[in-house]
C-alpha cells in the first residue's frame, strides 16, 4: 500500500497492491494496522456506506459538524468518478482549497478525507459503485453542506452544468463564506 499526501494535510490518496494474474485479482482494501501506521493516525471506522449512481450524478459537498464529524476512506468499486475534499477547518492554512482525484475500479485508488473537511463527487462514467467507511455514525443534526458550484471555491467538475444531477438539497446548499 503507498499513501501520497496531498496539499491539504491529512487529505492522502491511498494506492492499495494489487495482485493479478490471469483468474483476476486480488487486493487488501483495508487494514487497520497497516492504514493508521501510513496515516500517522489511530482512525476507527465504524459504519461502511455504499452508493449506486448514474452519470453525471453529483453527490455534495457534504460533511458532519462538531462531536459527529466524520472521517472517510472512500473508493469506487464499479466505474468512474471525480472525488473531491474541501478543506473548511478554519484555522488550517489550506482552508477553502481542495484537492480532487480520479478514482475508478480500474485504479483502485482510495481518498482518505480527514475530519474538518467536506466531501462529495460526481460520476464520469455511465454508473459507478461507490464505497466509504466512516469513524462516526451519522447524525441527520449535524449535517452540512457547501454549494458544489461556490464561485470561490472554483471546483472544476469536468461534466458540463447541464449534464450534472444535483438533488434539491444540494442545490440551495450555502457557499462556503456564508456557512
Amino acid at each position: 500500500m503507498i499513501v501520497k499526501e496531498t496539499k491539504l494535510k491529512g487529505c492522502a490518496i491511498i494506492e492499495p497492491t494489487v495482485f493479478e494474474d490471469e483468474r483476476g485479482y486480488f487486493l487488501e482494501s483495508y487494514n487497520q494496522k497497516a492504514f493508521n501506521q501510513l496515516v500517522g493516525n489511530k482512525v476507527t471506522f465504524v459504519q461502511d456506506n455504499e452508493s449506486f449512481s448514474s452519470r453525471g450524478v453529483l453527490r455534495g459537498l457534504h460533511f458532519q459538524r462538531g462531536e459527529h464529524a466524520q472521517a472517510k476512506l472512500v473508493r469506487v468499486i464499479k466505474g468512474r468518478v471525480l472525488d473531491v475534499a474541501v478543506d473548511i477547518r478554519e484555522s488550517s492554512v489550506t482552508y477553502g482549497q481542495y484537492v480532487s482525484v480520479e478514482l475508478t475500479g480500474e485504479n483502485k485508488k482510495q481518498l482518505f478525507v480527514p475530519r474538518g473537511f467536506a466531501h462529495g463527487f460526481v460520476v464520469l462514467s455511465e454508473t459507478a459503485l461507490f464505497s466509504y467507511k466512516c469513524d462516526n455514525f451519522y447524525n441527520k443534526a449535524s449535517e452540512g453542506g457547501i454549494l458544489y458550484s461556490d464561485y470561490n471555491l472554483n471546483i472544476d467538475w469536468i461534466l458540463k452544468n447541464d449534464d450534472l444531477i444535483i438533488s434539491e438539497k444540494d442545490k440551495i446548499l450555502p457557499t462556503l463564506e456564508n456557512l
